[in-house]
């Protein structure tokens, strides 16, 4: 486990978030206040919330819908308390017409009158339920980020939204696959059961090796790749569909909720 993880584990989100706030963190939040659900982002211009809406409402695999915001403001009410979604993440991404233009600590001078947020489960929140049972967290070990990869699994489309679904991968010995599929398949609102297990040409990922986001891990001999639905995937349908602009988490770096993960549980 990275040294800001093991430090972090515990403190509350609203700490966290405090110090995401004031500029005095911006590392991934894997293995942060561990019990508490974490949070996926993507901020729109309302001219597009709509059709961003259908898409997640048509892909609940991937964007598990936690919150939405109100159209220009950047504070959230329900999942997270005295949050601007502005300022409380780690790190953030700003895309133009798909393209990324750079990534920041604060995105507050970028905001504006016409964005609405969308808050999207996250597949962190369910690595204190799978840690509880002795199942194996790779990055968490390690101090990574987490794996991920474009794949050729497409998503339903919806008004300008289209594009293929952005998976997770934790590398676990068979013995522990029955139980982390169990465990996450509880919690449909953080992604739920894996997409995919074993062979990752399968769903279209080449070089297991080189991740598309975050970091590469140790797969160990007899051990399995296992793939969950990301959160990362709106970047990945945005880069394809290319709306004129959109805020987005960096990948790994996510809002910290004020949501106990036993209460997004079935």
């Amino acid at each position: 486990m990275q040294e800001n993880a093991v430090n972090y584990a515990t403190m509350p989100p609203k700490d966290l978030r405090q110090l995401f706030r004031e500029g005095c963190l911006n590392c991934q939040t894997s293995g942060m206040s561990l019990g508490y659900a974490q949070a996926n982002m993507v901020v729109l211009p309302q001219k597009y919330a709509y059709d961003f809406l259908l898409f997640a409402q048509r892909n609940p695999k991937p964007c598990p819908i936690l919150e939405v915001g109100d159209v220009g403001s950047p504070w959230l009410q329900s999942i997270a308390k005295d949050c601007n979604v502005a300022s409380d993440l780690p790190k953030y991404r700003i895309y133009e017409h798909g393209k990324l233009v750079g990534e920041f600590d604060d995105v507050q001078a970028h905001w504006r009158d016409d964005l609405v947020a969308f808050l999207i489960g996250c597949s962190f929140s369910f690595e204190s339920e799978l840690l509880d049972s002795g199942v194996s967290v790779r990055h968490i070990e390690e101090g990574r980020n987490v794996p991920m990869y474009q794949t050729n699994i497409a998503c339903n489309p919806a008004g300008i939204f289209s594009g293929n679904m952005v998976v997770s991968m934790r590398p676990l010995p068979p013995e522990q696959i029955v139980t982390a599929v169990n465990i996450t398949a509880a919690m449909p609102r953080v992604h739920g059961t894996p997409v995919h297990i074993g062979n990752p040409e399968y769903i279209g990922i080449t070089d297991i090796q080189r991740p598309d986001f975050g970091e590469m891990v140790t797969i160990h001999e007899h051990e399995t790749p296992v793939f969950w639905a990301c959160g990362v995937t709106p970047q990945s349908i945005v880069m394809n569909s290319k709306p004129d602009f959109c805020i987005t988490h960096a990948p790994g770096h996510m809002l910290i909720t004020d949501v106990k993960n036993a209460n997004l549980k079935f």
